[in-house]
């Protein structure tokens, strides 16, 4: 686990993390970008109500990438379903094939 410190906001932050530092460097630019972004388009607001803001929009993104994660899953789930069953409809059509291929064979066979 590394220590590092983050500069968000006008604030020093220091954390532990086992992600890629990195990684960890770059949420921490954008969160701090997201904050200056808003307090410079609201004009009167504090630090504080611009976090809060900068949270509701991360927290609605995340909520909404869940749910069209969600929605993926489920649509893999159905189209394996759909590929399992056309397999086994496949293998049925494949027997059938080969019976009436044998049964065709004997009636040859018998002329």
């Amino acid at each position: 686990m590394e220590k590092i410190k983050l500069y968000i906001a006008g604030e020093t932050y220091g954390i532990s993390t086992d992600d890629d530092i990195e990684y960890i460097e770059g949420v921490a630019a954008e969160i701090d970008a997201k904050i200056k972004e808003i307090m410079e388009s609201s004009g009167r607001i504090s630090i504080t109500q611009a976090a809060t803001l900068t949270a509701l929009e991360y927290a609605d993104r995340y909520k909404k990438a869940e749910q069209t994660s969600e929605n993926l899953r489920s649509q893999i789930h159905s189209y394996l379903e759909d590929a399992a069953r056309s397999r086994t409809d496949a293998e049925i059509a494949r027997r059938e094939n080969e019976r009436l291929q044998n049964e065709i064979k004997l009636l040859k066979s018998k002329k």
